[in-house]
């Protein structure tokens, strides 16, 4: 697996859902099985194999969470104030709309929702390297829009 950019806070909410599902689901989920397995035939037994299944997504989600803080790279804050990087939050607008707010942050927390994107994502990309008033161009699948940049943080 390829470096995973993260920040510490990033990195902190990861380890955390790592340690609740290995501590508590897993556990959890161990013990369903059992129940379910001691209903008797296993070949027609709805809530055995819901709970294998259970089981198998939250494995791969372990995985995933593991692979992540093995390969992780923390995103420091820049060094370069005024300038758009990694772990900058950013606050812009686009002509006559209301001012948005989000944080460039790796792939691994990104969530838009939640006011966080990746440095891989359009915007992350478009943004990174500009300074407080520039019009920046962003090109995405929907089409292409400006946004002028009013503070980072």
């Amino acid at each position: 697996m390829a470096d995973v950019h993260i920040t510490p806070e990033g990195l902190e909410a990861v380890q955390k859902e790592l340690d609740e599902l290995i501590s508590h689901k897993r556990p959890s989920i161990v013990a369903k099985i059992k129940a379910a397995r001691e209903l008797g035939d296993l070949s027609e037994n709805f809530e055995y194999h819901a709970a294998k299944n259970e089981q198998g997504m939250m494995e791969a989600r372990i995985n995933e969470l593991e692979a992540i803080i093995k390969n992780h790279v923390i995103i420091e804050a820049r060094t370069e104030k005024g300038i758009v990087g990694m772990g900058s939050t950013v606050r812009f607008a686009e002509d006559g709309a209301d001012e948005e707010k989000y944080r460039i942050v790796g792939p691994a927390e990104a969530d838009p929702k939640a006011g966080r994107v990746s440095y891989e994502s359009a915007l992350g990309k478009a943004l990174i390297g500009h300074r407080v008033g520039d019009e920046v161009d962003i090109n995405t699948p929907g089409g292409r829009y400006s946004v002028t940049i009013k503070g980072i943080e």
